[in-house]
């Protein structure tokens, strides 16, 4: 066992590797035994007898000698769970630290002010990053929603309540006028409700799921975080959005003495298209899982670029085929 020494210099380091190497192995004696291979050496110098050199050969074979490898290299890999904890606690100090001291004043400030784009790159040098070109254009096409929604109150009012129910307010409110933006949109230009709905309120609601799940799978090692990002928005958007609205609504015709009722329309064809091409992405990714492909995520070029391909062509067969089916040019079920 050879034990090598680590120095510990509380800085957190990415892979790093050196080589062991081994050399010529010597023999240490102590003085006692020093004194007899002195005496041996001397024996030595007097010629031997066969039965003496046959002796001293197998002696020679039993020594420590070196084997054929020689040199080691030892890799000190990089702990990804590890640094992810690390950061999210970093995370987590910051925003206690700036959020208790948060005020409205501080968010209209931060509401008005460009801010450039977070790098990876530039947080490593602790240079401050100039705003771009983009930085510009975004903030202008999103100024009245961030000044809209600094009106919120900061999270140090009655222990963050006051933001928890001023934000859940102002997200339904949003989210109402989305909906009616949505279909008159759809009447202005001649579509279905759920054309517009399966086309542009669904890209405009799953685009930022997107986005959390790229930045999910990127800094978890095993992307379990982005799998539970896309259940989870969708377990809410179907056991909430649809079972809360419509529980509300039974009830309030069942009190008027009228009853309730949603027509399924082309909801049994969608959801058939859908778990089909559910089941295909799910193969696929099941077949990235090969050693010559590496994962589910990632993996060659030609790999990445061929699932990405399939997988905007499943989204564009899907809205082509319930497109189709919600002006009767095939039929449904």
């Amino acid at each position: 066992m050879i034990k090598v020494r680590i120095i510990d210099d509380e800085e957190y380091e990415k892979n790093k590797s050196f080589f062991l190497e081994l050399g010529e192995p010597q023999l240490i004696e102590s003085s006692e035994k020093k004194e007899e291979v002195k005496d041996a050496e001397q024996e030595e110098a007097e010629p031997l007898t066969g039965e003496d050199e046959e002796e001293r050969r197998i002696a020679e074979m039993g020594k420590p000698t070196l084997g054929e490898h020689v040199k080691l290299e030892i890799i000190i890999e990089e702990s990804y769970e590890f640094k992810n904890t690390v950061d999210k606690l970093i995370k987590k100090t910051n925003l206690a630290l700036l959020v208790g001291t948060n005020s409205w004043r501080d968010q209209f400030i931060e509401a008005i002010t460009v801010s450039a784009g977070e790098d990876d790159d530039d947080e490593e040098c602790g240079e401050e990053k100039l705003p771009s070109c983009f930085d510009y254009v975004m903030h202008f096409l999103t100024v009245f929603w961030k000044v809209l929604f600094a009106f919120v109150p900061p999270t140090d009012y009655w222990n963050g309540w006051a933001c928890f129910v001023v934000s859940i307010i102002m997200i339904g409110v949003l989210t109402a006028f989305i909906g009616d933006l949505a279909s008159h949109f759809g009447c202005t230009v001649g579509l279905k409700d759920s054309v517009t709905a399966v086309v542009f309120v669904a890209l405009g609601t799953s685009v930022p799921d997107t986005f959390a799940s790229k930045v999910a799978a990127i800094q978890d090692q095993y992307a379990d975080a982005s799998i539970g990002n896309v259940t989870g928005s969708n377990a809410v958007n179907v056991f909430l959005g649809i079972g809360v609205a419509w529980s509300i609504a039974a009830i309030y015709h069942h009190s008027k003495g009228r009853e309730f009722r949603v027509e399924p329309g082309s909801l049994a064809f969608s959801v058939t298209l859908f778990t089909i091409f559910a089941f295909i992405c799910v193969a696929t990714l099941m077949y990235r899982r090969r050693p010559d492909i590496g994962g589910e995520l990632g993996g060659p070029r030609t790999a990445k670029v061929l699932t990405t391909m399939l997988f905007v062509s499943l989204w564009l067969l899907y809205i082509l085929f319930s497109s189709l089916e919600a002006y009767c040019h095939i039929k449904g079920f």
